[in-house]
């Protein structure tokens, strides 16, 4: 499960995938199943969550790794790779980038909730 907050010492995968509303679903079990089956096993994996957009345009991973030095080892993997050249076969556009949490209100405190 994922954790948000600023005191967590992870970096943070936002990759957002534009595709073609009739290739929403096949790329989100795509990323799904990667995550299952390769992801999770790699030194440094913290979590993965997938998102597709309601309108069928986008998917999104929300991924945490401990350092970026383990994502940049997830990207050398072999299988890996080929999990994330399929997803971007799949994909229209792809933009990956890399992210550190400033501010996190799970609760609403923000707005006295």
């Amino acid at each position: 499960m994922a954790t948000i907050a600023t005191d967590m010492d992870v970096i943070t995968l936002v990759n957002v995938f534009s595709v073609s509303p009739e290739r929403q679903q096949q790329l989100a079990d795509l990323l799904v199943e990667a995550t299952r089956s390769v992801m999770n096993r790699l030194p440094g994996f913290v979590s993965a969550n997938i998102h597709s957009s309601l309108d069928g345009t986008r998917v999104v991973n929300y991924a945490q790794w401990r350092r970026v030095d383990d994502f940049e080892a997830m990207l050398r993997d072999a299988t890996a790779q080929e999990h994330m050249q399929a997803a971007t076969q799949l994909a229209e556009r792809v933009e990956p980038h890399l992210y550190r949490v400033v501010f996190s209100d799970p609760a609403g405190t923000a707005h006295g909730t």
